[in-house]
């Protein structure tokens, strides 16, 4: 590909040049030759007027004097008498002239077309020279092309293959073309969706083996016991009812993890009053900040009731205000209100917020300010998700997150199967 890019741009460059550069020798070269006749033209002219001053004194042209101030020419005087002077050396080859006549006076003007001819021959000269120096700097710049598009082009190559074999690490590479860059950045939102995927197979897989494991124990016993029960018919009537009871558990374990590994919205989320899960996060990090020298207060509307999961909500509140403890100052304020459509809890503070470079991708891995790790808004916000909500940055400085979660009106609450039956 690399050869083929310096190729076509080298192509370019060379007809550019030279649909640029023959036109240009062409036309140097007509005004070299027309300059020269016209020259020819003036001097014949000239010379006319130049010896009708010595034979209006009486006396003839001095053709030595002549020669002096004309060194390149040879030069021809018919005088009005009849008669002929010349000047300079006679050319053996072809020459260019011109003849002039005034007053009986003919003056015809020769100059050597080898002189013409070699003055035309160092002009295109300088002209090759400098289109040989046009295509030098066109391969080196065709190099250099080709070497900046198709050395990110192997990187990006790299990467896709490093994603086909699992390896989901984003490279955060950029390369100052903004099309390839786009592409590198899709890789890279490609790489974290993957890497994504895998944490959240291995947490299913790990999940699923363990909550699956109790049930399955329960209901393999149940079975053995209607086996070795089979000549009692009301022992096996009860243990069947029982391993009916242990299925229907499994199964509802089953739809859990489905819905916890789809991210299910409504999955563990219900109604709940958020003063009371507030004033603990409160409660639990009042301390903390006390001996930082700084103080919470809680303002707003009161007695919301929002569809969430208090252990997220709670994760989340302490997520924020752990980050403002650590990046924040002054008084962090917890404000509650009730939109049209949601149930808002804003943590802001009195710091200087969050620089505008980082303000646009504070929510992605990896990424935070000096001392974080960069996971802790990364997996609030992806606790806020699960719950059908969303955590923003609504104001970079200072800096105020809100967690907005859906009104118990708005929400469809999933009924979760009741299960039962002995155990």
């Amino acid at each position: 590909m690399r050869r083929r890019i310096l190729l076509s741009t080298l192509g370019v460059a060379v007809t550019a040049i030279l649909l640029l550069g023959i036109p240009l020798a062409w036309v140097v070269s007509k005004l070299i030759y027309d300059d020269a006749k016209q020259s020819l033209s003036v001097t014949a002219a000239g010379l006319i007027k130049e010896v009708e001053v010595p034979l209006g004194q009486g006396e003839r042209p001095d053709p030595r004097q002549i020669s002096r101030a004309y060194p390149n020419l040879y030069i021809v005087i018919r005088l009005p008498d009849g008669t002929t002077e010349t000047a300079g050396r006679q050319f053996t080859g072809q020459t260019m002239s011109a003849t002039s006549t005034a007053d009986n006076i003919t003056v015809t003007v020769h100059r050597s077309y080898a002189e013409v001819r070699d003055e035309v021959l160092r002009q295109l000269l300088l002209i090759a020279s400098l289109i040989l120096l046009g295509v030098a700097i066109a391969t080196v710049l065709a190099i250099l092309l080709a070497r900046r598009l198709t050395l990110p082009l192997a990187d990006l190559v790299e990467t896709a293959e490093r994603l086909g074999t699992g390896n989901a690490r984003p490279r955060r590479r950029r390369y100052g073309i903004p099309e390839v860059d786009t592409v590198a950045e899709v890789l890279d939102t490609s790489a974290v969706r993957i890497a994504d995927l895998l944490a959240s197979s291995r947490e299913f897989a790990s999940d699923a083996s363990h909550q699956l494991r109790t049930p399955l124990t329960a209901l393999t016993m149940r079975l053995e016991e209607m086996v070795e029960a089979a000549d009692y018919p009301d022992v096996v009537r009860e243990e069947g009812h029982a391993a009916l009871a242990q299925a229907e558990r499994l199964v509802a374990v089953v739809e859990q993890l489905l819905a916890r590994a789809k991210h299910d919205r409504t999955g563990q989320a219900v109604p709940t009053a958020i003063d009371l899960v507030i004033e603990q996060q409160i409660e639990e990090w009042r301390p903390i900040f006390a001996r930082e020298g700084r103080s919470i207060r809680l303002e707003g509307d009161a007695d919301l009731v929002s569809v969430v999961t208090p252990s997220c909500l709670s994760q989340i509140l302490a997520t924020l205000l752990d980050n403002s403890l650590m990046h924040g100052s002054g008084t962090v304020t917890l404000t509650t209100r009730l939109t049209r459509q949601n149930v808002v809890v804003e943590v802001g503070d009195e710091g200087p917020g969050v620089e505008p470079e980082l303000s646009k991708k504070i929510f992605e891995r990896s990424v935070s300010g000096a001392g974080g790790t960069g996971l802790g808004l990364y997996l609030a916000r992806s606790l806020a998700a699960v719950d059908g909500g969303r955590l923003e940055l609504v104001q970079p400085s200072p800096a105020v997150f809100a967690f907005f979660m859906r009104r118990r009106e708005e929400a469809r609450l999933a009924h979760e199967r009741v299960v039962s039956g002995p155990v």
